[in-house]
């Protein structure tokens, strides 16, 4: 018995402003891409991954937004640089993959929850120290996973043979100060891309969000926030 199967509705699913997004900010001609697949070929990862590569970059020409920002390819790729390599197009798809992480990572996405953990306590501890503190690194991310004995074993080992430092070795002269203006132009460059972001949601769902400088906004929360006599104040 043939079971009639119903069409593929891609223009609902599919999000205009996506794609130019992800082009936008990755500097890249997504249009060149036409599928050959040399990507996914020279990916080492291809086989851990739960959408190839190649098809990330046709879900982003379809547009297709929720599909690419949830998957845990872009989670898992390694930026080593081979797909970009392989690319007879010369797309940077590893850059693409970059970005969309990005893009995740501000939508709330995280199906790989221990590589974004790493990744928070790595650039953290770079952030503090100048330079990533290693044993500190380890702890802070063995207690984060909930795996707090998962490197116990290699402790001992690396403290003997000077491999494993106690105390964090931070950069002399200007090297600290020079680390902290480039996560603080980081900061910077991020709250603005925030904020086009917001606005780039309000155009597509045609609802402006409300301000908190606004007028009505402040009027509202004073409202919220004002007692009751209910409440007996």
């Amino acid at each position: 018995m043939h079971i009639p199967t119903p069409p593929l509705d891609l223009e609902h699913a599919r999000d205009a402003s996506f794609q130019a997004a992800v082009a936008s900010e990755s500097g890249q001609c997504l249009a060149s891409c036409y599928q050959c697949g040399m990507c996914t070929a020279g990916c080492a990862y291809t086989p851990d991954y739960d959408v190839p590569v190649h098809q990330v970059m046709r879900l982003v020409q379809l547009g297709l937004r929720e599909q690419v920002l949830s998957c845990r390819a872009i989670w898992l790729c390694a930026s080593c640089q081979a797909c970009t390599t392989r690319c007879p197009n010369n797309i940077d798809v590893a850059r693409v993959m970059d970005v969309l992480r990005h893009m995740a990572r501000r939508a709330g996405h995280a199906p790989e929850a221990n590589v974004k953990t790493f990744a928070d306590s790595f650039l953290a501890s770079v952030a503090r120290h100048g330079r990533v503190f290693e044993a500190g690194l380890a702890a802070v991310f063995a207690i984060k996973s909930g795996r707090p004995m998962q490197d116990a074993g290699l402790g001992l080992p690396m403290l003997t043979r000077g491999k494993l430092a106690l105390i964090p070795h931070e950069p002399t002269g200007n090297g600290k100060a020079e680390v902290a203006a480039i996560f603080a132009r980081f900061n910077r460059f991020a709250d603005q891309g925030a904020g086009r972001h917001s606005h780039d949601d309000v155009q597509r769902s045609g609802t402006p969000k409300a301000s908190a400088n606004t007028p009505k906004a402040r009027s509202d929360t004073a409202k919220d926030s004002a007692p009751t006599t209910e409440d007996g104040q």
